[in-house]
């Protein structure tokens, strides 16, 4: 009896183990590898090519005057928040950093190549900036209220923030 019942057991056994290596296996599918050409160098991102256009809506256009940036003295770690009008120039003093004002966005958004702001409401205000040493363009680029450690101005004397936009008198 019990070489049968052993017999038996060995019998399932072996059916069992040869319709499982019968079984088909799917093959994995697997994403093809991207051609050379597409690939892109670390750390940049699938942009757009072509020039970026700031699109101030007309609903934007005129309710700003200026801001107030934060300027800090890394080396003396002193701050100072100054008031720049919008499409003028701040020269810091003592120094050949001069600061480029440009257009003010109280909700920026960017999509695609386009750059504007999503309402007239102060929700991700940012403002255009370029930075000059000297002659020399040394950042051109925007400062965000909200997320100011976003694409920061990167020196080895100064930081910039932008603390807050002043409205237009009306």
């Amino acid at each position: 009896m019990k070489i049968r019942l052993i017999a038996i057991a060995a019998g399932i056994g072996l059916l069992l183990s040869f319709g499982a290596c019968k079984k088909k296996e799917e093959p994995v599918q697997q994403a093809p590898a991207p051609a050379h050409e597409t690939m892109m160098p670390k750390g940049e991102s699938m942009m757009p090519k072509g020039e970026t256009r700031i699109v101030v809506p007309d609903s934007v256009k005129g309710k700003w005057e200026a801001v107030k940036i934060e300027i800090l003295d890394k080396t003396s770690n002193k701050k100072e928040v100054v008031t720049i009008k919008l499409g003028s120039e701040y020269t810091i003093p003592n120094s050949n950093i001069k600061i480029k004002v440009g257009d003010f966005l109280p909700d920026f958004r960017m999509d695609g190549l386009s750059i504007t702001s999503s309402s007239g409401e102060l929700k991700n205000p940012a403002v255009h900036i370029t930075v000059y040493e000297g002659d020399k363009e040394i950042f051109k680029s925007w400062l965000y209220s909200n997320f100011p450690t976003i694409h920061p101005f990167q020196h080895e004397k100064y930081s910039l923030t932008l603390i807050e936009a002043i409205p237009a008198k009306k």
